[in-house]
């Protein structure tokens, strides 16, 4: 038996052939190609900015503080100590930092978050440092309260403030000291004397809270 095919059929079927293979190819083109580049990293949040600590420095009211909880960020903010010594913190409420070191009340934050959360990483960032004052009445150039940042003498600070005014009693100056029990000492400084290197011991390095009096 003998099997003929129509011409008009073998060419109808090259014809739909060759418009599979077009598709195909054009299909192809258009498919992406699986990416293989490397994930993007996202970076980390920026760590809060600290300021510089003199040496046996104590929190105190109006400085300004960071509390930063690891992988928490529902607990993790900036505050003000309040004139009371406290800050106030989510879940934790109002806790002591006044008086405290900041390693002190790092501690103090991990044993209070205890109750509330498990294994807290806790850092305690000082971002202003505000209470930290002294301050400068009477005849000098421009009296007013004054941050102590680094180390200062009071022939240091009595420059930073425009000197003495010109009918000022350099020989007559007090530093007034309050003590933590309350009582306060008073320190004598003689202008004239310091300046022409007499008596230099009593040049006293200034503390928080000191009062600098030139009548």
């Amino acid at each position: 038996m003998t099997v003929r095919f129509r011409s008009k059929s073998i060419a109808d079927f090259a014809s739909v052939v060759v418009v599979a293979m077009a598709l195909s190819t054009t299909l192809s083109a258009q498919t992406p190609a699986p990416s293989t580049a490397a994930p993007v990293a996202v970076p980390a949040p920026p760590a809060p900015k600290a300021v510089t600590l003199p040496l046996g420095y104590v929190i105190g009211p109006e400085d300004v503080l960071s509390i930063v909880y690891w992988r928490d960020k529902d607990m993790t903010v900036d505050v003000t100590v309040r004139p009371d010594g406290m800050i106030s913190l989510p879940l934790l409420n109002d806790i002591q930092a006044a008086g405290l070191t900041p390693a002190e009340l790092r501690e103090r934050l991990t044993g209070e978050s205890k109750r509330y959360l498990e294994d807290p990483t806790v850092t305690v960032v000082i971002k202003q440092m505000n209470s930290r004052k002294v301050f400068v009445v009477g005849e000098v150039g421009k009296p007013g309260p004054y941050l102590l940042t680094a180390p200062t003498t009071v022939l240091q600070l009595l420059a930073t403030v425009g000197g003495l005014r010109e009918y000022a009693d350099g020989k007559k100056i007090v530093i007034v000291r309050s003590g933590s029990d309350g009582k306060q000492t008073t320190f004598r400084f003689n202008y004239k004397d310091v300046l022409s290197g007499k008596n230099l011991r009593q040049n006293i390095e200034l503390m928080p809270g000191d009062t600098v009096v030139v009548p």
